[in-house]
């Protein structure tokens, strides 16, 4: 029996990134002798087991065959006989089918070694075909290797495209696909995941509503990189770097869907993009399961983003009404994720990228004195059950207004 440290541990190792997970490759041992060594089987398609100190996986050497449709559709075959070339072959990439034995010798059948030293994600072999989740899985590798050069072979974006053209994409159940999306959100360049994907022809079925966004004209004074699917990706882009919070992220991917249902005679024109992106954001959401609370800020950003744009504009008391049906006087952190998407819209757009934008502190600034009303001396003003309401809706309105006219004042002062 021979124990291998195996995939992503010894990639990252080899890349001098630090270490999360260490999985282990068995040859050599059936699953009665792990167990009598005190191992706990946890594996239902093929063995796996637990360390029995510190809890880590331990696999046994397995080939596969593949015998039905998508990420599930294969047999393995544990045993003792299964040499280590042989498991390493069933792996995606050439970089994640290195293995250390425990004396630190490595073992690199594929040239992972060399393919990590030229930057290249590259199949181990043709069987790469067999396995629709990994045009997901290597798109994920190259958002989360973005930064250190890393390419699509140009043969193994062929496979992947050879994937998207089947219906093996179609038979990958919406949690394995969200996962690899919810992977590839928190990563430092999520937008390169579903560029990869729009490569090889993953994001069309996949993805369709963002698919459709490119190809669509926006207005180039406002918008020089014109297509919206560009936009898009651009605004991705710009979340990733204001902040960590994958809702965030969700939503400016999808905030713009509604520009796909644009009339043909008003474009580059897109009136109440917002609103007709409501439904698609929905029907995403449902397909993929997306958690609700990311779906909600999705659907927030999607319907105002527009009016925060425009924010210097809004009569107080559309302020108001917008705090009002996004309920921020009970989730005042959603506040600052719509500021966040929407910053990210507006630097999103080629020329607009270190942009500030003054509309985010101004909304922040009429919440604090909108939700800094004194309840008590409304009660205590005689005020009764829904008065109460009305009554604090109407402060809330006339310190926004207040606050409005301050402004205003001080810019004209010192203009002059």
């Amino acid at each position: 029996m021979k124990i291998y440290l195996v995939g992503g541990a010894v990639r990252d190792n080899l890349l001098n990134l630090p270490v999360k997970d260490k999985d282990y490759l068995v040859v050599g041992a059936t699953p009665e002798q792990m167990l009598q060594l005190g191992y706990r089987q946890v594996g239902k398609d093929f063995p796996v087991f637990l360390h029995p100190k510190n809890q880590q996986e331990y696999a046994l050497a397995r080939t596969e065959r593949k015998v039905g449709l998508g990420y599930g559709g294969f047999s393995c075959h544990a045993s003792p006989d299964v040499t280590l070339d042989q498991d390493l072959l069933r792996r995606d990439l050439t970089i994640n089918a290195i293995a250390q034995d425990e004396d630190g010798t490595l073992h690199d059948p594929f040239n992972g070694i060399k393919d990590l030293a030229e930057r290249k994600l590259r199949h181990v072999s043709a069987a790469f075909v067999e396995d629709p989740l990994r045009v997901l899985r290597v798109a994920r590798f190259a958002a989360r290797f973005h930064a250190l050069g890393f390419q699509i072979a140009a043969e193994t974006l062929a496979l992947m495209r050879q994937i998207s053209e089947s219906d093996e994409l179609n038979a990958l159940t919406a949690e394995r696909v969200w996962q690899e999306v919810d992977k590839s959100l928190a990563g430092p360049h999520p937008e390169v995941f579903f560029e990869v994907l729009n490569q090889c022809g993953a994001l069309e079925v996949l993805f369709p509503e963002i698919f459709a966004l490119f190809g669509i004209p926006q207005p180039e004074k406002w918008h020089p990189e014109i297509d919206t699917g560009v936009h898009t990706l651009m605004v991705l882009a710009q979340a990733a770097l204001l902040t960590e919070d994958k809702s965030v992220r969700f939503a400016a991917l999808v905030h713009d869907l509604g520009k796909a249902l644009s009339p043909k005679e008003q474009l580059p024109k897109h009136h109440g993009h917002g609103q007709k992106g409501l439904p698609l954001i929905k029907a995403l959401c449902s397909r993929l399961r997306v958690p609700n609370e990311m779906r909600d800020l999705a659907l927030l950003v999607s319907d105002q983003h527009q009016n925060v744009h425009q924010a210097f504009e809004l009569r107080a008391e559309t302020i108001v009404k917008i705090f009002d049906k996004a309920d921020f006087w009970r989730k005042p952190e959603r506040l600052e994720q719509l500021i966040l998407a929407c910053t990210a819209d507006m630097r999103g757009r080629t020329g607009f990228e270190n942009d500030t934008y003054p509309q985010g502190a101004y909304l922040t600034q009429c919440f604090f004195v909108a939700n800094n009303i004194d309840i008590a001396a409304i009660i205590a003003a005689g005020f009764q059950g829904s008065e109460i309401k009305n009554a604090l809706n109407l402060r809330r309105i006339e310190v926004v207004s207040q606050f409005k006219h301050q402004l205003q004042t001080q810019s004209s002062t010192n203009s002059q």
